[in-house]
């Protein structure tokens, strides 16, 4: 009989911003080399939680360009160095309008970056010993990504999919069919055991939200 297994990763959830945006931290939990994924803000806050929790970070990942959960990164960086990594290059538009939507919302500290790596569908990034697959799943915005963690069955979708709801598609270059062909195609193929992070509001399992999400639900969509 086989010894179980400890996760390869671990999270936690720091919302910030105004908006409630789910900041996501990760860490290899053999190493403790932690990745923040999305640091919309509150960055201070960010680091302090790497400390309490005795970890080094090592990358900057993000979903999408938008302010609530990309306007700190520039902060971020410039306090650790470490490289940023994501989004897709389809998102540069929003990063380059950054200092300009964060003086509009209140978040006069949101600044502008350039990815030390722009992402693309079927990459992998590492962290620690462990790694993650990159999925393009554009629609929210047409640079979005998302991260997965096949050994741990875990996803941070940022503005993807919600618990119960899906990402708003009225913004610039925001496309519906392609939100739900990202969905349908790309995300339920990782199985419904998958448990996901999402940029806004509680955790969810791709399961759940094939048999209840009023949008993407398998019954919905076969109508």
């Amino acid at each position: 009989m086989s010894e179980p297994q400890d996760p390869p990763i671990r999270a936690l959830i720091a919302p910030v911003t105004p908006l409630a945006q789910n900041c996501t931290i990760v860490w290899c939990a053999r190493t403790k080399k932690a990745a923040i994924i999305d640091p919309g803000g509150e960055v201070p806050r960010l680091l302090q939680a790497l400390q309490d929790n005795d970890l080094t970070l090592e990358k900057i990942w993000i979903t999408h360009g938008h302010l609530d959960h990309a306007g700190g990164t520039a902060a971020l960086k410039a306090a650790t160095g470490v490289p940023i990594e994501g989004p897709h290059r389809d998102d540069a538009f929003w990063i380059d309008q950054m200092d300009a939507d964060g003086a509009r919302w209140g978040m006069p500290e949101a600044r502008s970056f350039v990815p030390d790596r722009w992402l693309e569908n079927g990459d992998v990034v590492t962290l620690g010993e462990t790694e993650f697959e990159v999925y393009h799943c554009p629609g929210h915005t047409p640079g979005h990504v998302v991260f997965f963690h096949r050994q741990a069955r875990f996803a941070q979708v940022g503005d993807v999919l919600f618990q119960g709801s899906i990402g708003r598609t009225d913004f610039p270059r925001g496309n519906h069919q392609d939100l739900i062909a990202a969905i349908t195609g790309k995300l339920w193929p990782l199985g419904e055991d998958v448990r996901f992070v999402c940029g806004h509001g509680p955790m969810s399992s791709f399961g759940a939200e094939r048999r209840s999400n009023p949008f993407v639900a398998d019954q919905v969509l076969a109508r």
